[in-house]
């Protein structure tokens, strides 16, 4: 057993997993090992004869996992971001172990009634610490979420349930997987050549990738969404989009309607059990919005401004599209091509000429550079091996000491789920002395040819700032205990740090810092610049209903009695918020991975709005203050939003940062629903 590398103490330099010794054969025995140890280790706190203390109980749990972190950490991580067939093999059978093993505990009579008598009896003791109070009442409550309260046969059921979900999950998000690795549309040389030279060198890549000769269009957001803005071909446009679209919903074995069924159904029953009306009651229950209503009430507060914005867009738009002679209607394909035309025309603005100033090595350094002014932190390269040739890592200092590990994993490939995410392969504690994450920041940027620089639309620069500010929540870190370290927050909180950080790209000290033009270095122009700025709320309509319109379906689906035909009931949601018809869901209800390959937004893709609120008004709260890199209140934001994790309530911390919670106006100013 000693002579896995995953099972044995990692020498490497600060602890960065040993990748190059890692074989996929040994995943297997370390997952089986870590899975059998860290069970027999909370099996003996449960048993434990003396009286039940925080160290005896919650310090010991917390220590408990910490191999097992470190082998998951790996293995889930390659599993999402450089699979193969066996990985997405051994994925399937390890989930429902993963969730036999979290019953396990959660359903752990003897292990409860430790944690309850703790909980009853914490204000008596006042040796505990408000950090100690936070993580012993979120172990009280996921016992009770769990179901430890249910009988015998209740219980049976409810394991049988989380085995099933999470096969379920594994399935919906390998389909997937499947449908974006297996499709790919290849485009005649005479229409390649119409469009412009950044998308001609990332369709050759993407073609390359799959050892075909020309140009091709894959389903990755970030080559097919710039060929619809720019291909004049309306029916290679209908082509694209419609497979976009369609993922999951094809008559082959990658259809994904039968497993949201079953997972509609799992859920609801699930929810049942645990004494909720719905699943969307259970799953908000613990989020700030805590309830469905809620939710929809903020959806509705931005769905009418949103809906008339882009109603009087598509007027415009179709109205150009019958110039250029088509009089059948304006369809979901037509419109990124046309509102790509019209921003041109109105603007003076031409994206392939904006692009020339988005380099990929230069907006990294633009994060790390707003890192440096807002929290002091310093990136020095590392020279260490990864887990593929396009990773890169660097070591984070503060104040000259070592504050984290980060890791940039930037662009598309087959064997990589599509989107983009910040994950750990470990996290921020102070229970086993000063551990420091190593976190990592996984993207989808088309790949340039060789030899030239990678460039990014505006919106994967947004993207890039955004899995930043995850990363940064992950890497200021400073609590004791891993279980509310960093991002371990709510759902319709955890978006607040990456979200704010977006808005730091948009700062033209920033951009003319950064922006220069990959051929002749040149930082970009003002009179560009002032026209970037100046569109970033266009198209804002579109956006946000084609957003508001899968958060709407997402907590609708979740939020009453299951439905037996997913599709039809989409199609009854979105035509009772009357969606305009050339606009789609961001996220199609076959394909729609946040809400099916995982609970985690389930319910809760509401959330990214709900964090937009926060993000605003945190943001305007800035610039009231002094502007966008003033320090005193960056310090508050480090102090209260990234460094303290889950170690008080969401909205105390936010009040703490801000002095009171936030109204949906500052969200409706940042999206030009509201005047300035």
């Amino acid at each position: 057993m000693t002579a896995n590398p995953l099972l044995q103490n990692w020498t490497t330099p600060f602890g960065i997993p040993p990748f190059k010794l890692i074989q996929d054969d040994q995943f297997q025995e370390a997952l089986d090992h870590v899975l059998n140890t860290t069970l027999r280790n909370i099996e003996s706190i449960a048993k434990n004869q003396a009286k039940p203390t925080f160290q005896n109980t919650i310090e010991q749990m917390e220590l408990a996992e910490v191999q097992l972190n470190d082998v998951v950490g790996v293995f889930f991580n390659l599993s999402h971001s450089d699979s193969n067939e066996f990985r997405q093999k051994l994925e399937a059978e390890f989930s429902p172990k993963f969730a036999k093993y979290s019953s396990d505990i959660f359903l752990n009579e003897d292990l409860f009634n430790r944690i309850r008598e703790l909980w009853e009896h914490h204000k008596q003791d006042s040796h505990l610490t408000s950090e100690q109070i936070r993580v012993l009442e979120n172990y009280y409550k996921c016992f009770v979420r769990s179901g430890c309260h249910l009988n015998n046969t209740e219980k049976v059921r409810l394991k049988a349930l989380k085995e099933q979900l999470a096969s379920l999950h594994t399935s919906f998000g390998q389909k997937i997987l499947s449908e974006e690795k297996e499709w790919f549309l290849k485009i005649p040389e005479s229409e390649a050549k119409k469009l412009p030279s950044f998308l001609i060198g990332s369709m050759q890549e993407a073609a390359k990738e799959r050892d075909i000769d020309g140009y091709v269009v894959t389903l990755n957001r970030s080559l097919i969404v710039p060929f619809l803005e720019h291909s004049s071909n309306r029916a290679l446009r209908h082509q694209a989009y419609s497979a976009w679209v369609g993922r999951g919903n094809n008559d082959n074995e990658n259809n994904t309607q039968d497993t949201i069924r079953q997972i509609l159904a799992l859920r609801h029953e699930m929810a049942k059990l645990l004494g909720f009306e719905t699943y969307a009651n259970y799953k908000l229950d613990e989020e700030m919005a805590k309830n469905p209503k809620q939710v929809k009430d903020l959806l509705d507060t931005v769905w009418q401004p949103a809906r008339q914005k882009a109603i009087e867009d598509a007027a415009v738009l179709q109205n150009m599209l019958k110039q250029d002679g088509f009089d059948d209607g304006f369809e979901p394909w037509d419109w990124r091509y046309y509102s790509q035309k019209r921003k041109c025309s109105e603007f003076s603005f031409d994206e392939s000429k904006v692009k020339m100033y988005f380099q990929l090595e230069n907006m990294i350094e633009a994060a790390f550079y707003c890192s440096t002014r807002l929290f002091g932190l310093t990136f020095k390269p590392l020279d260490v091996e990864l887990y593929h040739p396009d990773c890169r890592a660097w070591e984070v200092q503060k104040d000259g000491r070592h504050l984290a590990i980060f890791i940039g994993d930037y662009f598309a490939r087959p064997s990589k789920r599509s989107g983009a995410w910040c994950s750990c392969f470990r996290s921020q504690n102070k229970l086993r002395g000063e551990v420091r994450p190593i976190t990592i920041n996984v993207c989808n940027f088309i790949k340039s040819a060789e030899g030239e620089p990678c460039l990014l639309s505006f919106d994967d620069t947004r993207t890039l700032f955004h899995e930043f500010g995850h990363a940064l929540h992950a890497m200021l870190s400073d609590v004791t205990y891993e279980s509310i370290s960093g991002t371990s927050v709510v759902r319709d909180f955890v978006e607040l740090p990456s979200q704010l950080f977006e808005h730091w790209i948009e700062i033209p000290e920033v951009l003319q810092r950064f922006a220069t033009h990959a051929e002749t270095n040149q930082t970009i122009p003002k009179s560009l610049l002032e026209k970037l700025l100046a569109t970033k709320n266009y198209d804002m309509g579109f956006a946000t209903v084609e957003y508001l319109a899968s958060a709407y379906v997402d907590l609708a689906m979740h939020n009453e009695i299951p439905t037996s035909d997913p599709l039809a009931r989409e199609a009854e949601i979105l035509t009772q918020i009357d969606l305009p018809p050339a606009i789609k869901m961001r996220h199609s209800t076959t394909n729609f991975l946040h809400v099916f390959a995982t609970s985690g937004y389930s319910s809760g893709y509401y959330s990214y709005l709900w964090s937009e609120v926060m993000d605003a008004d945190a943001f305007e709260y800035f610039l009231e203050e002094g502007g966008p890199f003033n320090k005193k209140t960056a310090q508050r934001l480090e102090k209260y939003i990234l460094s303290a994790g889950n170690s008080q309530k969401p909205e105390e911390l936010y009040t703490l940062f801000r002095g009171q919670l936030p109204s949906a106006d500052a969200l409706l100013r940042k999206r030009g629903f509201l005047p300035a």
